[in-house]
């Protein structure tokens, strides 16, 4: 199980860009903690989700 924004999901094994795929996340729009790591974009693909990781995913929101 991963910890994701502090909810617990079946998602070890997978990698990070196939999780957010089956999200509502906007890729562009969010950034990805793992274990208190920033995850570069670049390596969402080749970042494969370990049971006990914690994820935090935060979305970005224009306004004014």
């Amino acid at each position: 199980m991963v910890k994701i924004n502090g909810l617990f999901v079946d998602v070890a094994g997978k990698t990070l860009a196939e999780y957010l795929e089956t999200t509502t996340y906007h890729p562009q729009r969010i950034a990805v903690e793992r274990n208190g790591e920033i995850v570069p974009k670049a390596q969402y693909s080749n970042t494969i989700l370990q049971d006990n990781d914690v994820i935090e995913v935060v979305s970005f929101v224009g306004g004014g």
